[in-house]
């Protein structure tokens, strides 16, 4: 059973140092950042996926895609146009170059929200109750 109140003063000052550090050091530990030699060991610890696996992960995309879309068929006009402005938002970091990746998922995040037009009531442009 869950303790209540485990948050104390103390938890919250350690959590607090360790989030700073993460945003400041790139999630480095108390040595500094992690070299890219121990990213690599790291990388290469991480065994590549099985096709059932692949074939699992492929199915679990397809469904969650569809319940975005039936919960974007029922979103308010605000909420849409929101979905669609955010597609904009997704760029590199300033000096980076846009990865193709990144293009597409704006392009698809845009494609999921026209899709939901299609399921939408024409009459109503709120969810209903």
């Amino acid at each position: 059973m869950p303790r209540e109140n485990s948050d104390t003063s103390s938890d919250w000052n350690q959590r607090q140092r360790a989030l700073s550090r993460w945003d400041n050091e790139g999630g480095a530990g108390p040595d500094g950042p992690t070299s890219d030699s121990a990213l690599e060991t790291e990388r290469a610890a991480i065994p590549d996926l099985t096709n059932a696996e692949l074939v699992t992960m492929r199915i679990r995309v397809i469904a969650l895609e569809n319940l975005v879309i039936s919960l974007l068929a029922t979103a308010s006009d605000d909420q849409l146009r929101l979905a669609r402005e955010m597609a904009g938002y997704i760029s590199p970091r300033s000096g980076f170059t846009q990865h193709p990746l990144t293009i597409h998922a704006a392009a698809h995040m845009v494609d999921l929200v026209e899709r939901a037009d299609h399921f939408r009531d024409s009459g109503s442009t709120k969810p209903s109750p």
